[in-house]
Formats: C-alpha cells, sequence, structure tokens
C-alpha cells in the first residue's frame, strides 16, 4: 500500500514547491510531477505514469483538485476508476478522503455539483441551438442539390425524363433526388 503524490503547474514560470512539500509531509512514497502543463492539455506524461503504478490498496494523493482535473466531469472519472481500482484518493486542500464519512460525503457533494455542471450546459446548448435556429442558421449536412437544381430536376421529371437519368445528370443517387423533391 504505497502513497503516491502528483503535482502540477500550468506555466513553466511557476514551481511545484509547495505542492512538493506538502505532498512529501503528507508521507508520499514517491511522487510525479508535470511541469508547465495546462490542466486542460490530455497528455500528462507524468500524470499517465502517476495513475499506471497505482495498485489495489494504494492512495493517491494530490495538493488540490484542479491540480488533477481538467474539467469536473474529466475529474469525477479519474476518481471514479481510482475508486473501481481499489485506489484510495485524498486532497489535503479540499479535505478530501475518500475512506473518511466526511470525504465521501464532500466527494458525493462534488457529483452533485457535477452533474449540476452537465444539466447546465446541456440547457444553455439547447437554448444557444434555439436561438441559432430562429436566426436562421441551418444545422446538420449541407444539401447536395440547391434549390434551382430541385426545381429544374422538378421540371425535367415534368417534362417525360426519367428520374434516374435526372438524378445520374445531377451527380446524385435517385434516392437522394427522390428526397430533395419530396422536401
Amino acid at each position: 500500500m504505497k502513497i503516491i503524490g502528483y503535482a502540477r503547474t500550468s506555466t513553466d514560470d511557476q514551481t511545484t514547491a509547495l505542492q512538493l512539500a506538502a505532498l512529501k509531509k503528507a508521507g508520499c512514497y514517491a511522487i510525479h510531477e508535470d511541469k508547465g502543463i495546462s490542466g486542460t492539455v490530455r497528455k500528462r506524461p507524468a500524470l499517465a505514469r502517476c495513475l499506471a503504478s497505482l495498485e489495489l490498496g494504494d492512495t493517491l494523493i494530490v495538493w488540490k483538485l484542479d491540480r488533477l482535473g481538467r474539467s469536473l466531469r474529466d475529474l469525477i472519472d479519474m476518481l471514479d476508476s481510482l475508486k473501481a481500482r481499489g485506489v484510495r484518493f485524498q486532497s489535503i486542500t479540499e479535505a478530501i478522503d475518500t475512506e473518511t464519512p466526511t470525504g465521501r460525503a464532500m466527494w458525493q457533494l462534488v457529483g452533485v455539483l457535477a452533474e449540476l455542471e452537465r444539466s447546465l450546459i446541456t440547457e444553455r446548448t439547447k437554448a444557444g441551438v434555439k436561438e441559432a435556429q430562429k436566426r436562421g442558421v441551418k444545422f446538420g449536412r449541407k444539401p447536395k442539390l440547391s434549390a434551382a437544381q430541385i426545381k429544374h430536376a422538378s421540371q425535367q421529371i415534368e417534362q417525360g425524363q426519367r428520374v434516374q437519368d435526372v438524378a445520374a445528370l445531377l451527380n446524385v443517387d435517385r434516392v437522394t433526388l427522390y428526397r430533395a423533391l419530396k422536401n
């Protein structure tokens, strides 16, 4: 049962000294450190090594939650994965320890806030799409045929040309032409 620490700075100008001191004080057996890597960057080599080194019964400790996760959703996914692997988690600053009742309650609160965040994002996205549609913004694939092409195709078919022939002239499938004429 090892205690493993993880530290990260967002820029090369920052130092991990405060984080490292706190992690050493917490009794870390090893500390993995990413320097000058933003939390929004997916590839964090030291974090990958850290997570790979954790085994059943180990503890991962960070100085602060924001050092670990890119977003609340990523953080929750990561910690759920650790829990499934039997790895304990602690955050020194936020006093979260998944082995204590208070720590678990704090973690559940973080989960509730993440669910709220997801709901708000969904709500804002739907409202944004609705507003864009009111302004005439079209979503989805660009139509294969323009209005003029559809009008011309309709006239050609009314004059007796076969749908297959008109579709071939427009370089589209017969079904595509039928669908365009229907709409």
